[in-house]
């Protein structure tokens, strides 16, 4: 455009006209200056800092965020060693991370939690066994087993650590959907296959039902990550009933829906 005037004003070839040619070109220059001083501005902004461990415990999810769900700190049998885990094919580590809930990339700091949820069958406990049938009494006790456990990890990232490591884990699953082989605390298991389920959480979310198989036994779990500002919160559930029966079960909406309220 400042091209186009001084062309039209040299034609003109008046005092004015280059008078006023030389109003709009200062005056161009001071927004220029000025979205430079933007453009500086930004470059120089602090990067993002992740939050501490301190501040992710009180972040992460508790028993008083939710109704009918047990949450308790995982002990030492609940975690897998994030040491132990190798992956068949590279490409594929971040589906395998998310699936075992070790962290994803590099973070900061960490807090997880394990939620337990008990479906109103497995409240009441076992029945009298001796009273049923073969069939009744083998329904009795899968309805027993009928619980989804979620085990719930916040970790934070510097800069843009955790939009990385969320992109990692969303291309993992494109190129992995098919299944690869894994293992973790010394099991190995076969990744079947990965499904993407829809959810929308937090500012950027990735989820999953994983199908997996660990010897002769099927299995799916649900995997679900979603980013808020530099903190992941991802979440790995399964059932027992499921598995055993072979059923569907649903992503584990209230306990993500309550840590994202936690999270803001």
């Amino acid at each position: 455009m400042r091209a186009t005037v001084v062309r039209r004003t040299v034609l003109t070839v008046s005092a004015a006209a280059l008078a006023l040619l030389a109003t709009a070109c200062g005056g161009g220059d001071e927004k220029g200056g000025g979205e430079a001083a933007k453009s500086d501005a930004a470059s120089s902004a602090p990067a993002a800092k992740a939050l501490t461990a301190a501040e992710l415990e009180k972040l992460v999810i508790a028993s008083a965020d939710l109704k009918d769900h047990k949450v308790v700190e995982p002990g030492k049998d609940d975690v897998s060693d994030p040491g132990t885990l190798s992956v068949e094919r590279a490409e594929c580590e971040p589906v395998a991370q998310a699936l075992s809930s070790v962290p994803l990339g590099k973070p900061a700091a960490g807090a997880q939690r394990l939620v337990t949820q008990e479906s109103e069958a497995a409240k009441k406990g076992m029945p009298d066994l001796a009273e049923l049938t073969e069939k009744e009494a083998e329904e009795a006790m899968l309805d027993s087993l009928d619980i989804t456990k979620t085990m719930t990890s916040l970790r934070s990232y510097d800069a843009d650590g955790a939009e990385q490591a969320l992109s990692a884990l969303r291309e993992a699953g494109k190129k992995c959907a098919g299944g690869f082989s894994m293992s973790v605390d010394g099991e190995k298991q076969q990744v079947t296959k990965i499904t993407e389920e829809k959810l929308a959480a937090g500012e950027d979310a990735v989820a999953w039902t994983v199908g997996t198989k660990l010897d002769d036994t099927s299995a799916e779990t649900k995997v679900v990550v979603f980013r808020q500002g530099t903190t992941l919160a991802a979440f790995s559930s399964f059932n027992i009933a499921a598995i055993t029966r072979g059923e569907a079960f649903e992503q584990p909406t209230a306990v993500i829906e309550a840590q994202e309220a936690k999270l803001g």
